[in-house]
């Protein structure tokens, strides 16, 4: 089973006005990132908006993105529904299309360790040859005690872990020396997830700063961490930035667009950022030095 590292951007889906998947802008979208050496994609996951689309939309993003990277990057992609049968039916999708890996949600319908072990054993069985990645998102449970029971999974190989509390991560990465595979997934903790042992970081702006969070990794692999700080908190000026106008408006409708992407509206239950926000967002990500962490 592969071991993934490095910096994964959560791709952003376009969409066209009319709400439909914009497919040119995300074929060029991949090619971009590429040329920014990217690690590889997360697709389809909570930046994506997966769980806010039909199947049939799903597995069009899934073929378009796995066509697109040509093999180029690894790409694993989120098949998380609140339907099992959906779930097992995209897990066996983005396999017979060449997905070097699957990552589910932890269902909210799923109450207790046992039931999210008969979850993800079902759905690991679905694709017994692809690594299944667990996506912690802000989760309630004890994560080390459910990673310590989902590794009985034989092809469950490691997780996506999107929250603050570094001590934890740095716990489940510590439950398996090999072929294990811990990925932060809170951009602004980027750097102490790193000094835990993260083997990469999949996040949402990495879409349009992955440069960023390559030097935070290697300031930490070279023990500049003074250096590897001043870069987080630069990226975090962004994110709080972003967070403080609505995320995934911010993103899809005033940061794409600044790089040249058109990703249209958000999907409810995400707003709409209005439009008189525009321009106030753009001049403080300007003040905040948006174009020289793009351009890293």
């Amino acid at each position: 089973m592969p071991h993934f590292h490095g910096i994964w951007p959560a791709l952003v889906t376009p969409f066209t006005e009319d709400n439909a998947v914009n497919l040119p802008i995300l074929r060029d979208l991949v090619d971009y990132l590429i040329d920014k050496k990217v690690d590889g994609f997360y697709v389809c996951g909570s930046t994506g908006e997966g769980i806010l689309m039909s199947v049939v939309e799903r597995k069009l993003v899934a073929e378009t993105v796995l066509s697109q990277a040509k093999g180029r990057v690894p790409v694993i992609i989120h098949i998380g529904a609140m339907a099992l049968v959906d779930a097992r039916d995209l897990a066996q999708h983005a396999g017979d299309h060449g997905a070097a890996g699957v990552s589910s949600i932890l269902p909210p319908p799923y109450s207790g360790i046992d039931s999210l072990y008969t979850y993800f054993e079902n759905l690991a069985s679905a694709v017994p040859n692809l690594p299944v990645l667990a996506y912690m998102l802000n989760s309630s449970y004890n994560n080390v005690e459910l990673m310590r029971r989902l590794m009985q999974i034989p092809n469950l190989m490691g997780a996506k872990y999107t929250g603050p509390d570094v001590y934890e991560f740095g716990e489940v990465v510590r439950l398996r020396d090999k072929n294990w595979t811990m990925l932060s997934g809170m951009d602004e903790v980027c750097l102490y997830a790193s000094m835990q042992g993260a083997h990469g970081n999949i996040g949402s702006t990495l879409n349009f700063m992955p440069g960023v969070y390559r030097r935070i990794h290697e300031c930490v692999q070279t023990g500049n961490l003074a250096e590897g700080q001043a870069l987080q908190l630069r990226a975090n000026r962004v994110t709080t930035l972003m967070i403080n106008a609505g995320f995934m408006g911010a993103i899809k409708q005033v940061v794409m667009p600044l790089i040249g992407f058109e990703c249209g509206p958000p999907r409810l239950p995400h707003p709409c950022l209005k439009p008189e926000r525009f321009a106030q967002l753009q001049r403080d990500l300007e003040l905040a030095n948006f174009a020289e962490l793009v351009a890293m």
